[in-house]
């Protein structure tokens, strides 16, 4: 019995060890000494909270990972303009699955609060803010606004609450920080459609490249994968990088009284100037492109191998217009690929090992980061951004034209951009050195008042 016993545990030790390469433990942004921050209106200095930022600890069992999080992002959030909330500790353990399935019956509509996780801890919510027309009274009615729609046709968040984001697209529910949609900077889009980055520091969890697959930015409910916007046309994971397309489109109606299908329902405002296309998710019909592999199906994903997939795998893409504005379902919806398992929990009620990841980057990947230094020459401060997933601490130090150190910042995992004071520095040249694990780049600075 000794023996029998013994080989059992040997051999679940070894799916432990396998299981050490999954994603699904591997990608979470941890971290134990950076703290969240946030602004106020009309306060361009960031606030720093008392809670940790991204996810503290990771571990998994045979079959599961969990993911201990505060639901603080690294970057600053706020301010939310209208809106005096702020992110708060949300005392998470998030259970993810290591092998999630596809859901073969009906598919399950995704909901209201969480519908998945960003690495960093944050949560994903689907379009929706609890908001719908109330034909009764001929107003919106529900979510912030009180009171009960008729939840047929049911507003859209990311238009409808565009004002209220911050910088990095999210915001707060009762203190609960979170995207609906791409968390990347609104700055940062081709062409922007939010002007809150001109006052505050332009920062998210990661900036679209369209040079580079995008990296891994969560997990929806299902287990399943998410990607940003830009992956390989082909789905073997070979072809030119392209961004990959929503298949729902804005239907050609001018009133709201039948949904896609041709149901007859109960009648929403017609379209106008307060009440556009596009306000309600009823709004939407879905289109399928099955000869056209960068067209996303009708829960915004498809099969593809992906750096961190090599066999391949079902991901869902955060999808953006050609603009890399937010496009409808935005990342997950509006039902689920797979069996919806993952889950917040309160406890772990299994024997789990805990996953400690590596520290920082190569060189190769120091180079692949497409960091950016401006402006240069400078005279009040010298912006360092990355052009791509900050996964470790890069830690920036400024230094004369002696050598001597002047100024060092962190740009924290899970953020884009930090910034150099640079008012009380002589003029001249200086080093900027930038430094994670083996990776280290430099870049000559100029400082010029």
């Amino acid at each position: 019995m000794k023996k029998i016993a013994f080989l059992t545990t040997s051999l679940a030790f070894v799916g432990m060890l396998s299981a050490q390469t999954n994603p699904a433990i591997t990608a979470w942004l941890q971290n134990t000494s950076i703290m969240g921050s946030h602004y106020i209106q009309n306060n361009f200095t960031p606030i720093q909270d008392a809670d940790l930022a991204n996810v503290q600890v990771v571990q998994y069992s045979a079959n599961w990972a969990y993911a201990t999080t505060n639901g603080i992002p690294a970057y600053t959030t706020g301010p939310f303009p209208g809106n005096p909330s702020i992110a708060t500790d949300q005392n998470a353990i998030f259970k993810f699955p290591l092998l999630p399935t596809q859901n073969t019956g009906n598919p399950t509509p995704t909901n209201g609060g969480n519908i998945g996780v960003f690495i960093n801890g944050v949560a994903l919510f689907d379009y929706r803010d609890g908001v719908s027309w109330k034909n009764s009274t001929g107003a919106e009615a529900g979510g912030p606004l009180g009171g009960m729609g008729d939840n047929v046709w049911n507003r859209d968040a990311v238009v409808a609450e565009r004002g209220g984001f911050d910088c990095a697209k999210g915001h707060p529910a009762m203190g609960n920080y979170h995207h609906h949609q791409n968390p990347s900077a609104f700055n940062l889009d081709l062409v922007p459609i939010s002007t809150v980055c001109n006052l505050y520091v332009a920062d998210g969890l990661y900036v679209i490249d369209s040079t580079q697959h995008s990296p891994l930015l969560g997990f929806a409910y299902d287990g399943f994968p998410i990607y940003g916007a830009y992956a390989y046309l082909d789905t073997n994971g070979t072809g030119p990088l392209v961004r990959m397309k929503s298949s729902y489109q804005l239907r050609n109606i001018a009133v709201r009284t039948h949904y896609a299908d041709g149901s007859d329902v109960i009648d929403g405002p017609a379209v106008s100037t307060n009440y556009p296309l596009g306000r309600y998710r009823e709004d939407y019909e879905y289109i399928a492109h099955p000869n056209d592999p960068d067209y996303l199906d009708e829960h915004n994903g498809r099969f593809c191998v992906t750096p961190e997939y090599p066999n391949g795998i079902y991901c869902y893409f955060t999808t953006v217009d050609a603009n890399w504005n937010s496009a409808y379902p935005y990342v997950v919806g509006p039902t689920f690929y797979g069996n919806k398992v993952a889950a917040k929990v309160n406890t772990i009620n299994e024997q789990v090992s805990t996953y400690v990841p590596s520290s920082g980057f190569t060189q190769l990947e120091m180079d692949q980061l497409n960091i950016g230094v401006y402006p240069n020459p400078a005279s009040e401060f010298v912006a360092v951004q990355a052009g791509s997933m900050i996964t470790t601490a890069i830690t920036v130090t400024l230094f004369d034209i002696a050598g001597r150190e002047v100024r060092k910042s962190v740009i924290a995992p899970g953020s884009t951009i930090t910034y150099i004071d640079t008012r009380t520095l002589y003029d001249g040249q200086y080093i900027l050195q930038m430094v994670s694990g083996e990776g280290v780049k430099t870049s000559k600075v100029m400082i010029a008042h």
